[in-house]
């Protein structure tokens, strides 16, 4: 049966020339022999209309060119939908395709699109809003606003806003509930992963299977910005796991692994969810969604 791709383009996402990105879609499509049709992303999230364009035209692949942000609104319409995604990654983290093995290099992403694997992977959700990555509250949600408001993207931006607002980060306390386990504590931050990582390979959730039916909180707790950076600079940027962590910083990170989470918010802490930013709440409930999608992996 030939293909029939319908891409979505996010017109903000990273700083790659977007009309060039058309183009090499085009060439590739018409090399491989397939059918294709380019659209762009809607800042609203609104795809109201995508699952019966799908079965009125017989797509075969939805092919999302974008950031971390872009996936789970489109996802979302897809659900139900025996449909393959695929990921052209062109966001400042690009921590979804990066956990699936797919290079954030263009000409190799495209080639994974036709030469790749579908295969089910997990999801969740945040009170009803689906996500496929991470959500996190605390200090990484935190920058995750800032960022959205700034008008140039890439890692650099998102860095020098990390550092710029470190020293006056502040912990929220939390009510935490999965299976027989009930924590009360104040953290820097609490990440609830699909995905191993935040983007460009600083693995917040090592362990993290993007198909194992389970969701990995990672807990930063309240401590000194010394302490913090000790934890987070081992565990993230170096990627050690907890128990090779020195014991100062290792007491200060808690991690475990569950199907589903209530938070409660005491604070009501700033929260992201896949890099987006959304309205503070003060009770959350978490729960992953096995095998929600197909998703296009490395052959």
């Amino acid at each position: 049966m030939q293909r029939k791709l319908l891409f979505f383009i996010n017109p903000i996402s990273g700083v790659r020339n977007k009309k060039k990105l058309e183009e090499k879609i085009v060439s590739k499509c018409m090399a491989e022999g397939a059918l294709h049709e380019i659209l762009y992303t809607n800042k609203e999230g609104n795809y109201d209309y995508l699952p019966q364009k799908v079965s009125d035209n017989q797509v075969t692949d939805v092919i999302i060119c974008g950031g971390d942000g872009s996936i789970s609104p489109i996802v979302s319409h897809l659900l139900n939908i025996s449909v393959n995604i695929g990921i052209i990654p062109l966001g400042s983290g690009n921590g979804l395709a990066r956990s699936a093995g797919i290079s954030p290099n263009l000409n190799r992403s495209l080639n994974i699109v036709f030469t790749g694997t579908p295969k089910y992977v997990d999801a969740f959700l945040v009170n009803n809003k689906l996500g496929c990555q991470i959500t996190g509250f605390g200090f990484d949600a935190l920058i995750a606003g800032e960022f959205a408001k700034e008008r140039k993207r890439g890692l650099s931006t998102y860095t020098q806003l990390a550092v710029k607002n470190f020293l006056k980060a502040r912990t929220y306390e939390f009510e935490i509930s999965a299976d027989n386990l009930q924590i009360n504590l104040r953290a820097f931050i609490v990440c609830v992963s699909n995905a191993n990582q935040f983007g460009n390979n600083l693995k917040i959730a090592p362990r993290a299977s993007l198909q194992d039916g389970l969701l990995d909180l990672v807990i930063l707790k309240q401590t000194s910005k010394m302490s913090i950076l000790v934890s987070f600079v081992n565990h993230l940027i170096f990627g050690k796991k907890i128990s090779d962590i020195p014991k100062a910083g290792r007491k200060h990170i808690l991690y475990f692994n569950t199907s589903e989470v209530t938070i409660l918010n005491r604070d009501m802490a700033p929260i992201h969810i896949d890099g987006d930013p959304v309205d503070p709440m003060e009770k959350f409930d978490i729960k992953i969604l096995p095998s929600a999608y197909k998703l296009i992996h490395p052959a």
